[in-house]
């Protein structure tokens, strides 16, 4: 019986891993949001979870990446900028892990969940049109610049990101929230790129789930090193992360800007419900 319980445990792990990555990649958001709630409805405290929610966003960040890198969704360069802010923010969270009650810290996420849902459900439309002048070889970042050019169909989108100051700013809260809770961060930086920075709906998305995968490793390089990382639970983790990943990545480029920011909303809305439930 302790066999049979173990192992419908183990699967459980592998399958709310997908399911979490899978919508993690797919709106840019990080499963882990998502997992590490989940988890926590079980005997795990939100301090065991994170770990594994890490974990998660790691693999589905690298499983997404191929798909994501060869459709030219991901503009490196925002990357690297806004992940400076990022990662001075884990640092900060990391160290004010345990300091801060459980309670509390589930409030606080499902507050910033559902205000990052209604600056993305009210915005109409898209950003940033078609240019007809612009063809399949334009498709990327500009050297040297943080603009680019997408692909929206099969026409090609340029786009300029704006108010990268107080953009990097807003960063590192999403940087002090992976440490604190190691949830990725996801949930914040799409809708800070989008809305905040201006970066259309399916870039910010694929450049997201791009950049917390980095700034997850370093918030999980900490816990490591503080011993808190279980290695079995998290190779089941990374099983149904990396399968997730890969399957949210390819349904991403099948979706139009406004459904993807529609579905991030309400995906943000369920986790915000989800957090108080769960508290």
């Amino acid at each position: 019986l302790a066999a049979v319980t173990d192992l419908a445990r183990d699967v459980l792990i592998i399958a709310l891993a997908f399911v979490t990555s899978t919508v993690g990649s797919l709106g840019g958001l990080g499963g882990a949001i998502l997992l590490v709630p989940l988890l926590t409805f079980g005997d795990m405290t939100i301090a065991e979870a994170a770990p594994l929610g890490l974990v998660s966003v790691i693999a589905g960040s690298v499983a997404a990446g191929r798909t994501q890198l060869r459709d030219g969704a991901v503009n490196h360069r925002f990357a690297v900028v806004t992940e400076l802010g990022a990662t001075a923010g884990v640092i900060v969270g990391v160290i004010l892990a345990g300091s801060i009650s459980d309670r509390v810290l589930t409030y606080f996420l499902a507050t910033l969940a559902l205000l990052a849902a209604g600056g993305g459900a009210i915005r109409k439309g898209v950003r940033w049109k078609p240019d007809p002048s612009l063809g399949a070889d334009s498709i990327g970042e500009h050297h040297g610049s943080l603009s680019g050019v997408y692909r929206l169909n099969d026409q090609a989108v340029p786009y300029q990101p704006t108010r990268m100051g107080l953009g990097v700013s807003l960063m590192a809260i999403a940087g002090v929230v992976t440490g604190l809770a190691g949830v990725g961060g996801g949930f914040l930086k799409t809708p800070l790129s989008s809305e905040v920075m201006r970066l259309p709906a399916k870039v910010a998305a694929a450049t997201s789930t791009f950049t917390i995968g980095l700034t997850a490793s370093t918030a999980l390089l900490l816990m490591a090193i503080d011993g808190r990382v279980v290695v079995s639970d998290s190779a089941l983790v990374v099983i149904g992360s990396i399968v997730g990943g890969t399957l949210g990545s390819r349904l991403q480029r099948y979706l139009s800007p406004p459904v993807v920011r529609r579905a991030t909303a309400i995906v943000l809305t369920v986790i915000a419900v989800v957090l108080v439930v769960r508290a």
